[in-house]
C-alpha cells in the first residue's frame, strides 16, 4: 500500500467509526427494550422545559454525569444529533451556574481539541465528508481573513458551525494554543450568559434570541469596519 492510500485509509477511520456508532445506537433502540426506553425518556425530559426534571435526570448519572456531558460534546461533532447549545443549556440547568459553567468550558476545550487534531492529522479528505465543500471551502477562507478574531465570533454565536471551524483550523495548521486561546475567549461570555439567563427554560429562550441577534450585528459590524479599514 502507498502513503497515499494509507492517508486516505486513515482519514476514513473516524468517518467510518462515527458511521457504525450511529448504525449501533439505532439498532440498539430497535432490538433493546431497555435503551428504547433510555432515549424515549432521555428525549421526554430535554423536551419537557422542566429544569427541575432535567436537573433531576442528570443527577440520576451521579459522578458520571459531567463526564457524559464532556463524551456527548465530542460525539455530536461527528453525529450532529443533539446541537452544542442544548448540552450547555443542560449542564446549567442540572450543575447550577458555576459547576454547570466549568463543565461547559471543559466540553468545548475537550470538544475543539480533538476536532483540531482530526483536521491537523487527518486533512481535508475526511472534513469534507463531514462538511461538505461548500462549507468547508467557505470556512476555511473566512479563517485565513481573520483568523484568530473568526474563531472567537464563531465561538461567540451558538447558532454557527463551532464543530466545522475546529476541524477547519485544524486544516490550515493553525498554532494549537493560539486556536484553543481564541476558542476559550469565545465561549467565555456565551457561557456567562446562558448561566445568567438559564435560570429558567423561558428566560433562556428569550435571552438566546436577542443575544445571538446581537451576535451577528457586531459581527457585521466588524466586517464592514475590516473592510473599510483594508
Amino acid at each position: 500500500m502507498t502513503n497515499k492510500d494509507s492517508k486516505i485509509s486513515k482519514s476514513r477511520f473516524p468517518f467510518y467509526l462515527s458511521g457504525l456508532l450511529f448504525v449501533g445506537i439505532v439498532a440498539s433502540y430497535f432490538i433493546f427494550n431497555d435503551v428504547r426506553l433510555f432515549f424515549d425518556n432521555s428525549w421526554d425530559v430535554l423536551t419537557s422545559n422542566d429544569e427541575a426534571q432535567i436537573k433531576h435526570w442528570i443527577d440520576g448519572f451521579g459522578w458520571l454525569g459531567p463526564i457524559i456531558l464532556v463524551l456527548a460534546m465530542i460525539i455530536q461533532m461527528f453525529l450532529l444529533i443533539v446541537p452544542t447549545i442544548l448540552l450547555m443549556v443542560v449542564s446549567i440547568l442540572a450543575y447550577g451556574p458555576y459547576w454547570g459553567s466549568l463543565i461547559i468550558i471543559l466540553s468545548v476545550y475537550a470538544a475543539s481539541t480533538v476536532g483540531y487534531f482530526i483536521g491537523r492529522t487527518f486533512g481535508q479528505s475526511l472534513v469534507l465528508k463531514l462538511l461538505g465543500q461548500k462549507a468547508e471551502t467557505k470556512i476555511e477562507s473566512f479563517i485565513k481573513d481573520y483568523g484568530f478574531w473568526a474563531v472567537i465570533i464563531t465561538r461567540l454565536n451558538p447558532f454557527l458551525s463551532n464543530d466545522a471551524i475546529s476541524f477547519v483550523g485544524g486544516i490550515l495548521k493553525m498554532t494549537y494554543w493560539k486556536f484553543i486561546g481564541a476558542t476559550i475567549i469565545g465561549i467565555l461570555p456565551l457561557t456567562i450568559f446562558i448561566a445568567i439567563v438559564g435560570k429558567n427554560t423561558e428566560s433562556l429562550k428569550t435571552g438566546m434570541l436577542y443575544g445571538s441577534l446581537f451576535c451577528i450585528v457586531v459581527f457585521f459590524i466588524y466586517l464592514y469596519w475590516d473592510k473599510r479599514r483594508k
